[in-house]
């Protein structure tokens, strides 16, 4: 595992668990978000987020957090391994609320400055909605790359802190 794809619902802590699989790893994590917000939360233009997105993937080891429908297909190319963090929509919306509650009137640490964190009807709906209309194209896409990627699917915050730890390495070091 060297060039890592994080996706999931809003809420799934696709960054947090980035970061924690990036130290597991002694991977770079690229958090999309990041990349991708302007301050004010201006979006990047298609045509440039594209050139964005292309240089990150060209580096030869990372972890990449977000899901980005209109670069999924070239990061999807690029990457060895796809993990989906497919929880259900109410850990999810808990998550994202209590992430506006802490981060309120500030950035949280994987957005840019300028980007105080902001929860609207929309975006609840997209994160209950997700595993309805997201969630089995997803895991369709994944089912087709299985010959060719390794594919994770995450299921709970349980199955995710066991996967942590299976790759920790001092988890590693006591097993040998």
């Amino acid at each position: 595992m060297q060039r890592i794809l994080i996706i999931g619902s809003g809420g799934a802590g696709k960054s947090t668990f980035s970061t924690k699989l990036g130290v597991c790893l002694d991977l770079p994590v690229i958090h999309l978000d990041t990349l991708y917000w302007r301050p004010g939360w201006v979006d990047t233009p298609p045509e440039e987020w594209a050139k964005v997105v292309a240089a990150e993937i060209a580096r030869p080891r990372w972890i990449m957090d977000g899901n980005y429908g209109g670069t999924m297909e070239m990061r999807l190319a690029a990457c060895d391994t796809v993990i989906f963090l497919h929880l259900s929509p109410w850990i999810c919306l808990r998550r994202a609320l209590y992430r506006r509650w802490k981060y309120r009137r500030v950035s949280r640490p994987d957005m840019n400055p300028g980007c105080p964190e902001q929860i609207d009807l929309e975006f609840l709906k997209w994160i209950w909605n997700y595993p309805a209309t997201k969630a089995p194209k997803i895991l369709e896409m994944l089912e087709r790359l299985k010959p060719t990627k390794t594919v994770v699917v995450l299921r709970s915050p349980r199955e995710i802190d066991d996967f942590l730890v299976r790759l920790s390495p001092a988890t590693s070091a006591s097993a040998t």
